[in-house]
């Protein structure tokens, strides 16, 4: 059986149990299981993510449930009698993203209040270690003090430095995220990157070699490699596009009126191709559509397929997303991919906590 070698004792991993708020389809949860860290149970409001959260964790059961209204006791019973108790999660980033906070008031999402359930979960559970990962905005808003606020008050030490930027650890996407990590067993903190600008992981290296595909196209070998179909006139700007100019290298004709306007002239990125040697940009849950962002593909005439999403997102090429193909759509799987923690991160969250582990006397 695997162990942990500290200054005292040997500690098991399997002495150490997580729990998955806002799980998703399981990306936090592979990418801590794969960094040694037993995840035994997610939680989420969307029933939809139960099979690729089951079918890709083993041992890690599904709970369809208001992270809002769960009680203490609904999330300990999984932590069993493990002697190190986790408890981790990435509550919805809608509230807070740059794209909410210019539509106005974000208060009046009912998402906002997750971060504060999440804080209750906490304060009740008493967890060994917290991690969490949200869009890096959040750090700017009153919530978020008081989250971390609650965690020194319940003796948490809580790592500093809590923006990453995706490439360093190995992210083949421009991601710069949140991540907090805290523990009560003492000071805690992100491994160090692992990854200098000249070893960053690229788009052609993540999806360079899958099969090449027109507009509207699938993979008869993965049914999750399929792109949109273009109009006509998307296609005619998809032909004029060059990887990493923007629009307005089109002819006139080809432009978007919003985009003649003073108010459109700032963006630049949308209908725009990605380029093979740097990462992609970050993966949002429309990346299947050329026209939200630079989301074309670097030399094919189509935009993102949904299986090369998920793999810039980091998921392994064989995650299954849904149980058969009829179930496959663009919309649903387009948000399931865009809305999860990247695993690559997730890995890293779980790597930085076992060596934390290692350093502190438990």
């Amino acid at each position: 059986m695997k162990n942990l070698q500290n200054q005292n004792k040997i500690l098991y991993l399997s002495d150490i149990a997580a729990v998955d708020l806002f799980c998703g389809v399981g990306g936090l949860t592979h990418g801590l299981q794969k960094g040694g860290i037993n995840v035994t149970a997610g939680y989420d409001f969307d029933e939809s993510c139960r099979y690729a959260f089951e079918a890709n964790n083993d041992g890690a059961k599904f709970l369809a449930a208001d992270v809002s209204t769960l009680s203490s006791a609904d999330i300990e019973r999984h932590w069993g009698d493990a002697k190190i108790r986790v408890l981790v999660g990435c509550a919805p980033c809608q509230p807070f993203s740059k794209h909410t906070q210019k539509l106005g008031d974000k208060r009046k999402d009912s998402r906002w209040r997750l971060l504060e359930s999440f804080a209750r979960q906490i304060e009740e559970l008493q967890p060994d270690i917290v991690s969490m990962e949200n869009v890096v905005e959040l750090s700017k808003e009153a919530v978020f003090d008081q989250f971390l606020q609650t965690l020194r008050d319940n003796g948490y030490h809580v790592d500093p430095r809590m923006t990453v930027f995706g490439p360093d650890y190995g992210l083949p996407q421009s991601r710069k995220r949140l991540v907090l990590l805290a523990s009560k067993l003492g000071p805690i903190s992100l491994i160090p990157p692992t990854h200098t600008p000249s070893q960053y992981h690229t788009v052609r290296k993540a999806i360079g070699d899958l099969a090449p595909l027109e507009a509207g196209e699938k993979d008869e070998k993965d049914p999750l490699h399929r792109a949109q179909k273009l109009i006509d006139i998307n296609l005619k700007r998809m032909r004029q596009s060059t990887p990493g100019r923007t629009w307005r290298d089109w002819d006139e004709d080809l432009v978007l009126e919003c985009h003649k306007k003073k108010n459109g002239k700032t963006y630049g990125g949308v209908y725009g191709r990605m380029q093979w040697d740097k990462p992609s940009p970050t993966m949002t849950t429309q990346f299947y559509l050329y026209g939200t962002g630079r989301f074309g593909h670097p030399e094919q005439d189509r935009a993102m397929t949904l299986r090369e999403g998920a793999i810039l997102q980091t998921f392994p090429q064989d995650y299954q997303f849904v149980g058969s193909e009829k179930d496959i759509t663009f919309v649903k799987i387009g948000r399931h991919i865009g809305n999860a923690v990247p695993p690559k991160l997730g890995e890293v969250i779980g790597q930085s906590i076992i060596k934390h582990l290692k350093e502190v006397r438990v």
